[in-house]
């Protein structure tokens, strides 16, 4: 930022979702102990392999120490309301539950945490556990759990479980403990956390005109303020510039043996939160044959048009025949 606010995390990074990109960073690489911001990648493995109408026997084996969403030995729960007690209260004993509950058990669980961060390009992360407990090996990154939750919102299960501010799951009435979820216009989610190493950790998300922030800081005493000031930062310095509108027309292309011209045109809004400096950098480039035939039909797809910015591919969407 061209005005970095004051914030008392040793570690903070800013995502763009617009364009994926990390638009302020600070120690954003240094690996860290992360607390139970860990479960937003226990909450990413369990509804890609998990069935949410699933019911789970809670054992002995659930129970963990720290916040906890109170089960019981014995008690049956739906799979989806572990999700909330996991993303609401932080239970620990609902991580445990779900992890335990895949074919492989807790160490599959794990495993498929650990896949899972390779596979989104977290290369400063390691989990060792589904809870975010302290434990040697178990660590991420400011920049990798911005990354993280850049692709976890991406999911609409997942949005639900970390945008609900309260409700009654499993028979218990839950209060999300993230409050800027209160206290921030357009905010959606998504993660706390605490333990006495890690200090307070908190991952959150704002979305305003069509466009979402994620802020991450680690190891925080003043992360309400801090998110606040983050956010209101990203949304002032990287304000939304609409490049091209649905429907709009923005070529043509010649009828093989005609003197006859067929419109393309695209099918969403192209819109980027970009600093007005980089709007002269921005390169947009059309894919498109040169020449097409009669049998072409409306709507059917024509190409594609790339936005780059500095070598950077911001996006690809295809384009579409405007008449037959």
């Amino acid at each position: 930022f061209a005005v970095s606010p004051e914030t008392s995390a040793k570690a903070v990074a800013v995502l763009d979702c617009s364009t994926g990109r990390i638009i302020y960073s600070k120690n954003g690489n240094q690996q860290m102990t992360i607390a139970s911001t860990t479960k937003i990648m226990t909450a990413l493995v369990a509804i890609e392999n998990m069935d949410m109408e699933n019911v789970v026997t809670i054992t002995q084996e659930h129970m963990a120490e720290g916040s906890s969403m109170y089960l019981k030995p014995g008690e049956k729960v739906k799979v989806k309301d572990l999700l909330y007690g996991l993303m609401m209260t932080s239970g620990n004993d609902a991580a445990l539950a779900l992890a335990c509950s895949i074919d492989g058990g807790k160490e599959r669980f794990i495993q498929k945490m650990n896949e899972k961060a390779a596979e989104i390009g977290m290369r400063g992360s390691s989990f060792k556990n589904p809870n975010g407990l302290d434990e040697e090996g178990h660590y991420s990154t400011a920049e990798d759990m911005a990354l993280l939750a850049y692709n976890a919102m991406k999911n609409g299960e997942f949005r639900k479980f970390v945008g609900t501010k309260n409700g009654t799951f499993a028979g218990r009435y839950m209060t999300n403990h993230n409050k800027l979820l209160s206290r921030i216009d357009g905010a959606t989610g998504i993660k706390t956390g605490y333990t006495m190493k890690s200090g307070r950790c908190l991952v959150s998300s704002v979305l305003r005109d069509g466009r979402e922030i994620i802020v991450v800081t680690l190891s925080d005493p003043n992360d309400w303020r801090d998110h606040t000031l983050l956010h209101e930062a990203a949304i002032k310095e990287y304000p939304v510039h609409k490049l091209y509108s649905k429907g709009e027309i923005l070529t043509e292309i010649p009828v093989a043996g005609t003197n006859t011209c067929i419109p393309v045109f695209i099918n969403d809004d192209i819109c980027f939160g970009l600093k007005e400096s980089e709007l002269n950098e921005l390169e947009t480039v059309i894919y498109l044959p040169k020449f097409i035939y009669n049998e072409m039909k409306m709507n059917e797809k024509a190409g594609e048009l790339a936005v780059f910015l500095s070598d950077r591919e911001l996006c690809r969407v295809p384009l579409f025949f405007g008449k037959n």
